[in-house]
């Protein structure tokens, strides 16, 4: 199986595989679930465009082992959290606002499988590549991808680190790279998708542009609508006027050194405009 075939294939897989977490999150009451199997799948969708298509070897060999290894880390990353903790409290409060309404949920995690498809496109389309010859191109992938997956499981760990101390209970975590950035581990993870527009070129200028799809949906994903805001929004709840001085001196996506906090005293309202 080729062509259109192969994301209709993911698609319904993927649909199946989130009514199946959706019922988990039914009985568990934990919708976490869903970010571990959206990030398992999307993994897992990277090794099937690479067994199914009729690209070159080596950029199907990269794709499937680059993409494969991602989703794994990652799902087994959010896995330990999802099972050793309660409800994330962004989920939580999209519970409490949609007053535990499953149909509401239903289509949400249903969401998530479109998603699944959306970003799996540049894993397609380089698992078409023709191209058969290691480049630049092909070396600028691997460092690319190699940076990105070393960077967000640092910022993982050192966020785990922090949030197992319980001297640092309620309290932000500003140490390594959450220094420089609110959101390495967001960072890293847009960083991650260049490395397959990288990866498509052979397969042709249009072809390249659209493996620009997934790095410019997880932007706009991350820092607009689920990502940075529902975060954020948790964190000042939780920490309150720590978060909100967090804000106030530190980058939000790309990591740079921390500003000076020079806000006068009685800022510290979480309820105020940061």
């Amino acid at each position: 199986m080729s062509g259109v075939g192969l994301l209709v294939v993911v698609l319904a897989a993927s649909t199946v595989a989130m009514i199946l977490a959706w019922n988990v999150q039914r009985r568990t009451g934990n919708a976490g679930i869903v970010d571990v199997v959206w990030s398992a799948a999307l993994g897992a969708s990277a090794v099937f465009h690479a067994l199914g298509a009729s690209g070159a070897i080596l950029p199907r060999v990269l794709v499937a082992l680059m993409g494969g290894l991602w989703g794994t880390r990652l799902a087994l990353h959010l896995w330990h959290r999802v099972s050793r903790e309660q409800e994330d409290g962004r989920y939580a409060h999209l519970r409490a606002h949609w007053d535990g309404d499953q149909r509401k949920f239903l289509a949400f995690f249903l969401a998530q499988a479109v998603l699944i498809v959306l970003f799996s496109v540049p894993f397609w389309i380089v698992a078409h590549n023709p191209q058969s010859h290691w480049t630049v191109w092909t070396t600028l992938a691997v460092v690319t991808w190699l940076v990105a997956a070393i960077g967000e499981t640092v910022a993982d760990r050192q966020l785990a680190a922090h949030r197992s101390d319980p001297a640092q209970r309620g309290l932000t975590c500003r140490s390594g790279l959450w220094r420089y950035s609110r959101h390495p581990n967001y960072f890293f993870e847009w960083l991650h998708w260049f490395a397959y527009t990288f990866l498509a070129v052979g397969a042709g200028a249009g072809w390249v542009a659209a493996s620009l799809l997934a790095p410019a949906l997880m932007l706009c994903t991350l820092y607009w609508i689920t990502g940075i805001p529902y975060t954020e929004a948790q964190a000042l709840r939780s920490r309150g006027a720590d978060y909100l001085r967090y804000q106030r001196t530190t980058s939000a996506l790309i990591p740079w050194f921390p500003r000076k906090d020079s806000a006068p005293a009685g800022r510290d309202d979480p309820g105020q405009s940061p």
